[in-house]
């Protein structure tokens, strides 16, 4: 494994934790029934973000928009039908999700050596693994064995994903309906040293943000000035929306310079800063700054405990042969 050696005893101990809430998952699963899909799933992203390291932000952010609505079941790959718009179609996803071409060319691969076997969501855990893999040297086994799920609802984005303008207290509300603690939640906030947001998920802060400031006083001055020139004030009138990195030190490397940027007030969205001006999380994320490999340790246990979220197994749901339908 990539995580440093002195962390290898810490990283036990919360892998353990993750373990005892993914019981119904199991590390290779897929070692007699597809022994080959792993290393397609790997090679397939590693080939994608080597080339583009955008589509490892947008894997692990797949991993997360998914597991967050309806559970960890790949309905976030889905497709609109007739009168019945997907998550896909939600602002949230459309058009801020990328990687799905990604997902799609894994399965194309291993379909055509095992049909009907690896399950769409377990390609997602995968990929998403191996994006950390790839962008940070993050490694850590994914239990599998989850099933698709057959409904995907664009309304039910909204009511289940957290708010780029949340404060800690409502972050931590939010992922606690996951079954995911305040620590999991600034670890996994980690994920944002990678990929870009659109002006118009941090415009308010720069030029609105409330009847006292124009601008947000926790936003360090010279980045909000290297902002304005990203993001004018016209920016949206002609239906432009730019994108800035989320963190704009090491924008293509996934590591902890994302709280260090917060301790320089240099966080991209309101939800961001937060986490270092809030009493209930400052602590956190100071030491996340400081230990990098503790940070690596928490966020590989906290994907797994992730990954678990009301997970289908056995004989619910099914396994897509596309993972952009159902098989009916």
């Amino acid at each position: 494994m990539a995580i440093l050696n002195t962390c290898f005893f810490f990283l036990l101990a919360i892998m353990a934790m993750a373990h005892i809430s993914s019981a119904s998952l199991k590390v290779g699963h897929y070692r007699f029934t597809c022994p080959s899909a792993e290393r397609i799933i790997r090679q397939t992203v590693s080939k994608a973000v080597t080339y583009d390291p955008g589509l490892g932000a947008g894997l692990i952010r797949i991993h997360f928009h998914d597991c967050f609505v309806r559970g960890c079941d790949g309905s976030v790959l889905l497709d609109s039908t007739p009168g019945h718009p997907s998550e896909k179609q939600h602002p949230a996803n459309n058009p801020s999700l990328r990687g799905f071409e990604v997902i799609d060319q894994a399965k194309d691969r291993i379909e055509a050596q095992c049909p009907y076997t690896v399950s769409c969501s377990d390609i997602i855990a995968f990929a998403a693994r191996d994006s950390a893999y790839t962008l940070g040297g993050i490694d850590y086994d994914v239990p599998s064995g989850r099933r698709d799920g057959i409904v995907s609802t664009k309304e039910e984005v909204g009511q289940n994903l957290p708010k780029a303008s949340f404060n800690a207290q409502q972050l931590k509300e939010n992922f606690k309906r996951k079954g995911l603690s305040l620590d999991e939640m600034v670890t996994l906030a980690g994920a944002h040293s990678i990929g870009v947001s659109h002006c118009s998920s941090f415009m308010n802060r720069l030029y609105s943000f409330n009847a006292t400031h124009q601008h947000d006083p926790s936003m360090d001055r010279k980045f909000s000035a290297y902002l304005k020139k990203r993001c004018p004030p016209w920016t949206n009138r002609n239906g432009q929306d730019p994108v800035v990195n989320l963190d704009t030190t090491t924008p293509n490397r996934l590591d902890n310079k994302y709280y260090l940027n917060l301790k320089h007030h240099r966080g991209l969205l309101e939800s961001d800063q937060i986490l270092l001006t809030s009493p209930l999380t400052s602590r956190m994320v100071r030491n996340n700054a400081k230990h990098k490999s503790e940070w690596f340790a928490k966020f590989a246990a906290a994907m797994v405990h992730m990954g678990s979220i009301d997970v289908l197994t056995g004989y619910q749901g099914e396994i897509r042969k596309n993972c952009r339908v159902v098989n009916y």
